[in-house]
């Protein structure tokens, strides 16, 4: 409850005025004659109603002679915000018997102020039923507008790789998988556009319309190798490739090209396209390509792997830990120390002390045109200047049989002994087993072994099958005709040891300008 800093009151004898100091806080003389112009009183004496107020006894002091109190309505007064988004009433009690506020006074008060919208009916009902005076009420309220939102892109890929390296979980950092491109496919969705909204407008409590705005579309330009879905709200890729956004522009790369070296800075490269590096890739370090790798430095020993050719403008020096391995052919100027496998030809000008597989040629030409130390397995064709070393380089050759169909066979010949010990372990195991269970003495882990064992013959079983059937297929490739041949078109040295398909040959004596082919179970020269 506020408390009044003065009060007049009517007596028996009078009208009296009570003026108090409230907080060292003293009334104004106009207000006070305000209220009394509002009350109506009559005849007062305004020298006793100045000096009550001046001294602020908290007394009552007789300002007129007894007379009936006036009766006053109760007032509505309507306060509106300067933004006009609300507008409040103020009551004021009716006085001397006078009428309370009703609705229809309300009604009018808010008309004659311009209040027209969002009024809150049931306040004003509210306090015509149990008036709240003295106080501000909210009676209306505005909606203000709201704005529509604006179309956005919603990216489905990471456009925004991070180079931040791996924290092992001993600690240490990895610097190298750094999976710092992102790969996408051809026919896969990039991004979502989403549609803008309209705004909806708003009212204040006068009736004007408040606009909004509306949202604006998302700007997704359509960049290369890139096309719009047919709801025009979304893009796919038209290729295998990499994913980069430029200058707003969303594009997919069928190449991706390392400008320097491919060391810490760029970490391994995994791509699913072509490689394209221009400077050396250090040791250590992956380049693996879904097309071609071309390498226009140095590589070290690092790994290269391509489900197509690998290009080396220069050549790999792999300090036995290099590896080539390409779906198609590679090409380089020279080949030391490294593990090389190409599933159909390989160029050079030199290969020296490596592990060489090629389904195909292997072509060894140039200035030097050497193959030296080292294995090399060759399916087709070996053709060459030089083969081994005056100094009787250990050199092995093997030809006329793809070198993955020896591998398997090799393979399945091992693997399928231990798959036969397997399989008759398990079978020794079901013997045993089923005799307990003849006499009754197979418990409930018994029987459960038994089951697992019986499940393990089975499996081995079928896989002994698998792979004789498999071993067949490779024999019958083996001992069809060979037609491996090596072409040595300056010099094969001793110490080098020939094989085409199942024949073989050690090279005792220095060989000139001749062709190595199989004849029966031999190997005979012939000439280039």
């Amino acid at each position: 409850m506020t408390i009044k800093p003065f009060e007049i009151t009517y007596g028996s004898d009078g009208v009296y005025l009570t003026v108090k100091r409230i907080f060292g806080v003293t009334v104004e003389e106009a207000e006070v004659m305000n209220e009394i112009r509002r009350k109506k009183i009559r005849n007062f004496n305004a020298a006793m109603i100045s000096d009550t107020v001046k001294k602020a006894s908290g007394q009552p002091v007789k300002i007129a002679e007894k007379q009936e109190q006036e009766k006053i309505d109760a007032t509505v007064e309507v306060i509106t915000k300067p933004d006009k988004m609300a507008a409040y009433i103020r009551l004021t009690p009716p006085e001397g018997g006078g009428k309370p506020a009703g609705l229809q006074e309300i009604a009018y008060q808010l008309k004659q102020n311009g209040i027209v919208f969002g009024i809150k009916e049931d306040v004003i009902h509210a306090l015509v039923k149990d008036p709240i005076y003295g106080q501000n009420i909210l009676i209306a309220e505005g909606m203000p507008p709201i704005n529509g939102k604006s179309g956005e892109v919603k990216f489905l890929v990471d456009i925004h790789k991070d180079r931040k390296p791996i924290i092992m979980e001993d600690g240490s950092v990895n610097y190298r998988d750094l999976d710092y491109i992102e790969n996408v496919h051809k026919g896969q969705k990039l991004c979502e556009i989403t549609e803008p909204t309209p705004g909806i407008n708003g009212k204040n409590v006068v009736g004007t319309v408040l606009k909004a705005i509306d949202g604006k579309p998302a700007m997704m330009v359509k960049g290369r190798n890139v096309y719009m879905g047919e709801d025009g709200l979304s893009l796919y890729s038209e290729m295998d490739g990499q994913v980069l956004y430029i200058d707003g522009k969303l594009s997919v790369f069928s190449t991706y090209e390392v400008p320097a070296d491919v060391d810490n800075s760029t970490g391994n490269i995994k791509f699913i396209g072509n490689v394209v590096v221009r400077g050396n890739v250090l040791s250590g370090f992956v380049v693996e390509a879904g097309g071609n790798v071309e390498v226009y430095g140095v590589v070290e020993g690092a790994t290269i792997k391509a489900e197509g050719n690998i290009i080396l403008r220069r050549g790999m020096t792999g300090n036995n830990k290099g590896r080539l391995i390409a779906g198609g052919d590679i090409v380089a100027k020279y080949i030391e120390n490294s593990i090389v496998e190409a599933a159909n030809d390989i160029k050079a000008e030199a290969i020296m002390h490596s592990d060489v597989k090629c389904g195909n040629r292997l072509e060894l030409s140039g200035r030097r045109g050497l193959l030296v130390g080292g294995i090399a397995r060759v399916g087709r064709e070996i053709e060459a200047k030089v083969i081994g070393s005056y100094m009787a380089t250990t050199t092995i050759i093997e030809v006329g049989v793809d070198p993955n169909v020896r591998e398997r066979y090799k393979f399945l010949r091992t693997d399928i002994i231990k798959m036969e010990e397997s399989s008759r372990k398990a079978n020794q195991a079901i013997v045993l087993l089923r005799k307990l269970e003849a006499v009754g003495k197979l418990t409930e882990e018994k029987k459960e072994l038994l089951d697992k064992s019986i499940r393990s013959k089975i499996f081995f079983d079928s896989r002994i099958a698998e792979y004789k059937d498999e071993i067949n297929e490779l024999e019958e490739k083996l001992q069809q005709e060979v037609r491996g041949r090596i072409r040595v078109s300056d010099y094969i040295y001793q110490g080098t040891r020939v094989s085409i398909g199942s024949a073989a040959m050690h090279i005792k004596e220095t060989l000139q300008h001749c062709t190595l082919y199989k004849d029966g179970v031999d190997v005979r020269i012939g000439s280039y």
